[in-house]
């Protein structure tokens, strides 16, 4: 990898999930800055809600992490929004699933959605090092 991300943002409604990604990043020091959040309907308001315009690609994440299955938004619901946005909004960041999930039905799901990396939990240094190398 180059240079370091400016920022990744981790979406899992699992609070020991969260921390131990949380720590992995900082310990790799991959990014700058690290966002969490637990409900995806927050992370999706606070990285692209409101402005649709240069403002929010300009504070776009680099790479977002979200988990499949969360309560209220789950990430299939994330994605859809993310995949609705301008595709010059969603050039700037790389979405990754991070899940428990090897279904089949769910990798179909998360397949029609061009351009979206299916990771199994948990993330590690390998996994980590794998998708920087292919999309940074």
């Amino acid at each position: 990898m180059a240079s370091k991300l400016r920022s990744i943002v981790l979406v899992d409604d699992n609070e020991t999930t969260s921390f131990l990604n949380n720590r992995l990043l900082s310990r790799l020091e991959v990014a700058e800055q690290v966002y969490t959040y637990h409900k995806a309907e927050q992370a999706y308001q606070q990285i692209w809600g409101e402005e649709k315009d240069e403002a929010a690609t300009a504070k776009a994440p680099d790479l977002v992490f979200v988990d499949l299955k969360m309560p209220g938004m789950d990430g299939f619901e994330f994605l859809k929004l993310y995949s609705s946005l301008p595709p010059e909004v969603r050039e700037k960041t790389v979405m990754a699933v991070l899940t428990t999930s090897m279904h089949a039905a769910d990798t179909a799901r998360v397949a029609q959605y061009e351009g979206v990396e299916y990771l199994a939990k948990p993330l590690t240094e390998e996994k980590l090092s794998k998708l920087l190398e292919k999309r940074f």
